[in-house]
């Protein structure tokens, strides 16, 4: 029999002894992230059990889901307060008595760390691993991409240190990273395990695995550094890990905490943990205040974006009737994402299983009379106000009353849809970005109507779905697409004054975002927001500058990468664009027609306007309360818009910059902009 003895809790690490085994239980919730106090309480807890002569070996052990889920980021503005995680880890391995980890939930960073600086690791089934500070702007700062090397080798070192990636457990134990995975209870089998170890296993001091020629590590080194697109954890991690091959562990662990205090202080570190802080206020702010059943999804409209819809939630597991005004496309749709599922099975990126799954979730409805049973009906048909108008008063007399309905509309008045319904308070916005089942983020919008319980269905189902959901009011665009179409704005009245599209897109991009905005219009079609200007003719204020070649193009069947030319040409079927000498000639014509003087533009010029415009439109948005808070703009601009991760979004990119001077330029775009243009005050962002 076992004897146990315990001793009260005095701090978030708890210290008992279970025979000769004392265990230190970590119970910093929510998470139990590595905060000073919980480092302090390791050290204690190690310092007491050292000097029980009754006690041979040490458990660390965490109290709730998580072992340890990473460091604790509110510490990372300053100086890290002691003691540092390196200073724990170097008394366990200091320690006589051997330490064990017991492994559970989200081991991440520091955690982790901590893990591979204790003797022995062993788990429980669910656990997951991972290095995730490259994803915050910088590298492992206590031996994350020293220790590894001793088991994994320096390639496959340096691709865990810098692919972000959170490891299942099997592939830990497969690669030596945890001895084992516990078969019962992980803190019974912690304790037997951590008994049974009579020596101490110090990584530090064991020597480099050769785990591959140093050919493979190059190639290795030169995917990272590429895929990192130049960002300056990449290239630290390689010299981290070439450190540690090359020098003592002891110096090769000084050099790795030197880069990453040096990350830690910089812009990029300082932004994405600006993005972390947001994303956990959104997500705190944007639960339901009741959670709604979600079981049942209806889609309407079988195109990209109904069939991207329905791939989703059938994805999460859930049933899906998918219904079109041609029966034939529902059918056909759903025909499509089983050949996509077959492709993806044979190249070993899905398992066969869970393809038929997913399809036993999803069937075509031939009218909107299967929906009668379902808990949320999305439409997303035509963006069109009365063709959606007449389908919603089609769904109202066949979806049950407690149910939600839900528009998928990209700009239009959710309110004005709202008034096809005897009962304007069910409907609700879910404006998904494409493509709909990998897309991170869902823009749900809230009418002046919609009620509480359809707001909570909305929010339910992004948890479904695990997308992030950002609230907004209604205004044309919402969030995402007004600033976006301000932003596009600028680009092309920059066309008339002196750029060309080639120049603009390339300058965007070499600053960090994704696509430059001529080569989205092409991608996503010139058509779609042609038919939206249009649509707008009659009310648009004729003072206002208006750009005017994108309709030249359209007029022209110029719609983008699916008629072979757009702002580009793309010979052959291809996807590459090509500058067009024709598109040069219909800008500079435009400027004449204009009497606009044409003048160079420096890259400088072209991102700072429009991130300007950006920055100005943001600020506008959470002046009307059509955005809740400055963080939802950025998490929405990183996450559906391409705007660079390591700027922050345009919260970070003001604060950087000199107040008056800001104001000054943003002054000049108001005036070379002329009517029209409302001034923002962008000290909501400082």
């Amino acid at each position: 029999m076992t004897l146990t003895t315990s001793a009260p809790m005095t701090s978030v690490v708890g210290y008992d002894v279970d025979g000769s085994v004392a265990v230190l239980t970590i119970d910093n919730p929510p998470v139990n992230s590595s905060s000073a106090a919980v480092r302090s309480g390791l050290l204690g807890g190690l310092d007491r059990a050292l000097s029980d002569t009754d006690v041979r070996a040490v458990v660390v052990i965490g109290a709730g889901a998580n072992f340890v889920s990473g460091s604790d980021l509110t510490e990372f503005d300053g100086p890290v307060p002691e003691p540092t995680l390196p200073t724990v880890i170097e008394a366990i391995e200091a320690s006589p008595k051997p330490v064990v980890a017991a492994l559970s939930g989200a081991t991440l960073g520091g955690g982790l760390e901590l893990a591979l600086g204790c003797d022995a690791r062993i788990a429980h089934p669910d656990t997951v691993v991972g290095l995730p500070e490259v994803t915050l702007g910088m590298i492992p700062g206590a031996g994350g991409t020293q220790r590894p090397l001793r088991i994994l080798g320096p390639a496959r070192t340096l691709e865990f240190a810098t692919s972000g990636k959170r490891m299942p457990v099997r592939w830990a134990v497969e690669h030596g990273l945890v001895d084992d995975i516990a078969a019962g209870p992980l803190r019974a089998a912690a304790v037997e395990f951590a008994g049974s170890r009579a020596v101490k296993r110090v990584l530090q001091n064991l020597p480099v695995a050769a785990d591959s020629p140093s050919a493979e590590f190059e190639r290795a080194a030169v995917r990272v550094v590429s895929s990192g697109r130049g960002r300056p954890q990449y290239a630290a991690a390689v010299a981290a890990v070439v450190s540690g091959v090359a020098l003592p562990a002891r110096q090769a662990l000084a050099f790795e905490r030197s880069e990453f205090t040096r990350l830690r202080h910089g812009s990029e570190a300082a932004a994405l943990r600006h993005l972390f802080f947001a994303r956990r206020a959104t997500t705190k702010a944007n639960k339901p205040s009741l959670p709604r059943e979600v079981d049942s999804i209806g889609v309407v409209g079988a195109g990209t974006m109904g069939a991207g819809i329905a791939r989703a939630f059938v994805e999460a597991g859930r049933s899906v009737i998918l219904v079109d005004r041609n029966p034939e496309a529902a059918t056909g749709a759903i025909d499509r994402l089983r050949a996509t599922y077959d492709a993806a099975v044979a190249r070993g990126r899905m398992q066969r299983d869970d393809a038929e799954s997913a399809l036993l979730l999803l069937s075509a409805g031939r009218s909107v009379t299967a929906l009668d049973g379902c808990d949320l009906v999305i439409e997303a048909v035509f963006e069109d106000m009365d063709v959606k108008k007449d389908l919603l008063r089609r769904l109202q007399r066949v979806v049950p009353s407690h149910s939600t309905l839900a528009t998928n509309t990209s700009y239009l008045d959710v309110d004005e849809l709202a008034t096809a319904l005897d009962r304007p308070e069910r409907l609700v916005g879910m404006h998904f970005f494409s493509p709909a089942h990998r897309a991170a983020v869902l823009e749900v919008v809230r009418g002046k109507r919609t009620s509480r319980a359809s707001l909570d269905r909305a929010l339910s189902a992004a948890a479904v779905l695990k997308k992030l959901p950002i609230v907004a009011g209604v205004c044309d665009g919402f969030v995402g697409n007004r600033i976006y179409n301000a932003y596009r704005r600028q680009c092309e009245l920059m066309l008339e004054e002196g750029a060309v599209p080639a120049q603009i897109d390339r300058a965007l991009v070499d600053f960090g975002f994704a696509m430059g905005p001529f080569a989205v219009s092409d991608m996503s079609g010139l058509d779609i927001a042609w038919r939206m200007r249009r649509s707008r003719d009659a009310v648009r204020d004729p003072a206002e500058r208006y750009p005017d070649v994108a309709d030249t193009l359209c007029e022209m069947g110029r719609f983008g990468q699916k008629t072979g030319a757009g702002w580009y040409r793309y010979p052959d079927g291809s996807r590459q664009p090509v500058e067009d000498a024709e598109v040069t000639r219909l800008v500079e014509q435009s400027s004449r027609r204009k009497g606009i003087a044409r003048r160079p533009f420096s890259d400088e010029d072209i991102v700072d306007r429009a991130l300007l415009s950006m920055t100005n439109e943001a600020a506008l948005l959470l002046a009307e309360g059509i955005a809740d808070r400055p963080g939802d703009v950025d998490l929405m601009l990183t996450s559906a818009y391409g705007f660079p991760r390591h700027i922050g979004g345009v919260g970070p990119w003001v604060r950087g910059q000199d107040a008056a001077e800001l104001d000054r330029r943003l002054a000049d775009l108001a005036a070379v902009t002329g009517p029209g243009f409302v001034t923002a005050d962008l000290g909501v962002f400082r």
